[in-house]
């Protein structure tokens, strides 16, 4: 008709118009579905993420003692990104191929009645042979995933440890451990993309085997005269069927991402479902006449016990040291006390409640914390010493790095107190870092002092400046120091000789000198030493 009444070339313009118009609506729609489609994409991956960082810094620290870094590393990164690409970039495949399948079929189905029954039957076949060779995919996918969390452990080994690494010449050996891993992480992904692979390729000759036997079963309908069965119909039909191929081979290499991607979020979910912290009430407490351990009794995981019926006394404003031979349980008990693990058997109590039914955050607030390991981090030094305190000002700072003996030393810097010390303060001395957790401790102004080992790791300038910070810092507060050196809890209040997770004596210097016992005993050790 349109020839007709416009000619021959103005029909060839315009059906030339009409295939540009609608290949420019076709690739319109696309790329509006990807921009509409690229914020729920990386959505919901941003969202992951911040559920698995959140639910991390709720587990308690006996997780990540049992757990290996680079394993949580792994989650957090390759499984995430499993997830995107698995899962998340399926979902526009999942919503178009089966709208289409349906209509072909639906289609079919007016066409042919016992045409599109016969399909109905090779179809459920086909897809079984698809699912179980997708079934088989899951379990090395699995520990494909378990083996690149070892591979991201050792990396991260590597860079914490490579000045050992370098000093004692094991290069070879880190490098052989690493190759190791490396390699067996390889074959098990091998085995894994070859299956998926297969998926796609199986599908496609399914429906190939399928679209021969409806060419057989539909060509003797033709040749049997009584049918109604014509040529140029079912060849109409075949058409049809044909471009059902594509995406059912679409759908079932979306399912083999999916399924492989399933185990990414199996192992995200062993964070997420990870039991928390109780995090409890949110009520303020103060702390004005005693600690105490009563019958305490504590076990890592149900295994050796650690602390065996302890019982203990803490003065308000006491300096109290816990002293004894390495794995005796000095830092345990000290670390029961914030509640980063809780005891299996007894009570502790502050004021005489129950340390249980005090919320986490109002208990660790009382509490401030230097350990043999300075913990900073890749931030500024205002920024370390300021660490999870609100509204500082920097006067405050200041004021708390010269208790610290800090201050002379931030001053040198090149940005004073907004220089960056890199990761885990790399950029600064021993001593020099454990004065800016000090300073840590003096903004903070805690109730109650715990001080593991604070001063062991130092060289004897470093220590004589921060022992001295110390002495500043414990003063007028309730302090409890773990210590090796006994030369530096000589003027404590009270010294607890703890052997086997039991406290063995206890009293001043002079007393326990005089007692004769274990606390002389190692006294004398490192008085020749």
């Amino acid at each position: 008709l349109i020839v007709v009444e416009t000619g021959v070339q103005r029909a060839l313009m315009l059906i030339c118009i009409f295939i540009v118009v609608m290949f420019f609506l076709k690739n319109l729609m696309r790329v509006l579905a990807y921009y509409f489609l690229s914020p729920l994409r990386n959505g919901v991956i941003r969202d992951i993420r911040e559920n698995i960082e959140s639910r991390l810094l709720m587990l308690p620290l006996g997780y990540f003692t049992e757990e290996r870094r680079g394993n949580i590393l792994s989650k957090v990164t390759y499984d995430v990104t499993e997830v995107e690409w698995a899962i998340i970039g399926s979902v526009e495949m999942l919503f178009r191929d089966p709208i289409t399948l349906l209509i072909y079929l639906v289609t079919m189905l007016i066409m042919s009645w016992q045409l599109t029954l016969f399909v109905l039957v090779l179809l459920p076949i086909s897809a079984l042979f698809i699912s179980l060779i997708g079934k088989s995919l899951k379990r090395p996918a699995q520990k494909g995933t378990e083996k690149m969390g070892e591979v991201i452990s050792i990396v991260e080994e590597t860079l914490a440890g490579m000045k050992i690494i370098k000093a004692f010449g094991a290069e070879e050996q880190v490098l052989g451990k690493f190759r190791t891993t490396n390699n067996e992480h390889f074959r098990l992904m091998t085995k894994v993309y070859r299956r998926q692979y297969l998926g796609s390729p199986a599908s496609e000759f399914m429906g190939s085997l399928s679209l021969a036997l409806l060419l057989w079963f539909g060509g003797n309908l033709i040749l049997d005269k009584t049918s109604g069965f014509d040529g140029a119909f079912f060849i109409a039909y075949i058409m049809i069927f044909s471009q059902m191929i594509q995406p059912a081979k679409a759908i079932s290499e979306a399912l083999f991402r999916i399924r492989k991607g399933m185990v990414s979020v199996e192992r995200i979910n062993e964070i997420l479902d990870a039991e928390t912290e109780p995090a409890g009430p949110s009520d303020r407490v103060g702390f004005n006449e005693e600690l105490s351990f009563n019958n305490v009794t504590f076990a890592y995981n149900d295994e050796k016990t650690i602390i065996d019926n302890l019982s203990l006394s803490i003065k308000k404003g006491e300096t109290v040291a816990l002293v004894g031979q390495s794995g005796g349980g000095k830092s345990t008990l000290a670390n029961l006390i914030p509640r980063f693990y809780d005891i299996n058997g007894g009570s502790i109590t502050l004021d005489g409640r129950d340390v249980k039914t005090i919320g986490l955050k109002p208990l660790r607030e009382l509490m401030g914390i230097v350990t043999q390991e300075s913990i900073l981090f890749n931030d500024t030094v205002f920024n370390n010493i300021a660490f999870g305190m609100d509204n500082v000002v920097e006067a405050d700072v200041i004021e708390a790095a010269k208790i610290a003996n800090a201050h002379d030393f931030i001053s040198r810097l090149d940005k004073g107190y907004q220089t960056n010390i890199g990761d885990l303060g790399g950029k600064l001395s021993g001593g020099q870092r454990q004065r800016l957790s000090i300073a840590r401790a003096v903004l903070k102004n805690p109730s109650i002092l715990i001080l593991d080992e604070a001063t062991s790791a130092l060289d004897t300038e470093s220590e004589r400046l921060v022992q001295d910070a110390l002495e500043k810092l414990m003063k007028n507060r309730t302090s409890i120091v773990i210590a090796h050196r006994l030369s530096t809890v000589q003027h404590a209040d009270k010294i607890v000789v703890i052997e086997k997770g039991k406290i063995v004596e206890q009293g001043t210097h002079p007393e326990l000198i005089a007692g004769n016992g274990a606390y002389r005993r190692y006294f004398e050790m490192q008085s020749f030493s």
